[in-house]
Order: C-alpha cells, then structure tokens, then sequence
C-alpha cells in the first residue's frame, strides 16, 4: 500500500511556521527505512498496511510531543500483491506522457 499524508501542530511557531515539528515527523518516517518521498504538501510512504500505520502514528506522536492538537491527512492506495509502485506508478505516467 501507499499512503500520503500530511500531519502539521495545530498552531505554529512565533511566526507561524511548522516546519520544525513536520522535520520530526519527517525523521520518523525516513528513520524507518520504508520506501518514502517528502514533497512540499505530502510524504508518500510505502509497505504493508500494520507497517505503515505504525509510522504514521509514530510521526503523529512525534508532533504531538511539541503541540497539543494535531492535525493529520491521510489518503491511502491499497493494491495487495503490489511493491515497489512509489516510483512504478509515476513512470507509468511518465510512459503516457511521451507516447
């Protein structure tokens, strides 16, 4: 499965910012050692659907250690018997593009 999600603290820092919580979350994630990507809006992150819920509540916690509300978005692709589609999928696209 993939998933892309975004997990942000309910209020930011002196100047609104988020970036250092989403960092943690982000660490938790790369830390993991799961196929993953960070774009500006989404992480993409990939493996078996216990594997990946256990990060992402992993990199909620993360946030929720510096802010008492969090806020997560979570879209998920489920496709059993497939692996390695965090990159498949774009070349795909890619492929029709140039067609």
């Amino acid at each position: 499965m993939i998933v892309a999600f975004s997990i942000s603290p309910a209020a930011g820092d002196e100047t609104g910012g988020v970036s250092e919580a989403v960092a943690e979350a982000i660490r938790v994630v790369r830390a993991s050692g799961l196929p993953n990507e960070t774009n500006a809006m989404f992480t993409n992150l990939e493996g078996e659907w216990d594997e990946v819920m256990a990060v992402v509540k992993q990199a909620v916690d993360a946030v929720a250690a510096v802010s008492p509300r969090v806020s997560l978005v979570l879209k998920a692709d489920i496709r059993p018997g497939y692996t390695g589609q965090l990159a498949a999928k774009v070349e795909r696209i890619e492929q029709a593009l140039s067609d």
